[in-house]
């Protein structure tokens, strides 16, 4: 089987990276041989539509699974339709993920992981996850403002 794994280099030993449509590579593994090649996301830094982009350039790979940490709603339409199954893990290296999957230890998800635009925030302020606290989108919906003003605003 070949499946597709998020990840922050082209190796089967690079880090694991949880964001599906910002991640800087997909490393396509054939899980009985181990063989792989990866392909560079270059949806990874659109400003938007990331997930949708992602997801196509997955579908054109003829990959059977995805191994991601987050995935919209989006990214999962697209993989859906195509029959691409998604499965959550939370590890270190593509390796591991493999592994897990190869020992029947994920399971497959029935909905997205999280909302809408999930993977450009964590893009903008990876080490900041909790929503308006930090210059972007706050919990108003606004731009430019930490706490989500009406309109464009001075940083925070």
């Amino acid at each position: 089987m070949r499946i597709a794994v998020t990840s922050a280099g082209p190796q089967i030993d690079s880090p694991f990276v949880p964001v599906f449509g910002r991640c800087s590579y997909f490393v396509l593994v054939d899980t009985e041989t181990l063989a792989s090649e990866s392909i560079l996301n270059d949806a990874a830094g659109a400003s938007g539509g990331a997930g949708i982009q992602a997801a196509q350039a997955i579908v054109a790979q003829r990959v059977e699974a995805v191994i991601t940490g987050q995935v919209g709603p989006n990214a999962y339409r697209v993989l859906e339709a195509a029959g691409v199954q998604i499965y959550p893990f939370s590890g270190a290296t593509v390796r591991e993920a493999v592994e897990s999957y190869r020992a029947d230890q994920l399971r497959s998800v029935a909905a997205a992981t999280v909302p809408g635009h999930e993977g450009l925030r964590m893009a903008a302020n990876p080490g900041n996850a909790g929503p308006g606290t930090s210059p972007g989108r706050g919990p108003g919906g606004g731009l430019g403002h930490r706490f989500g003003g009406t309109g464009r605003g001075g940083t925070a």
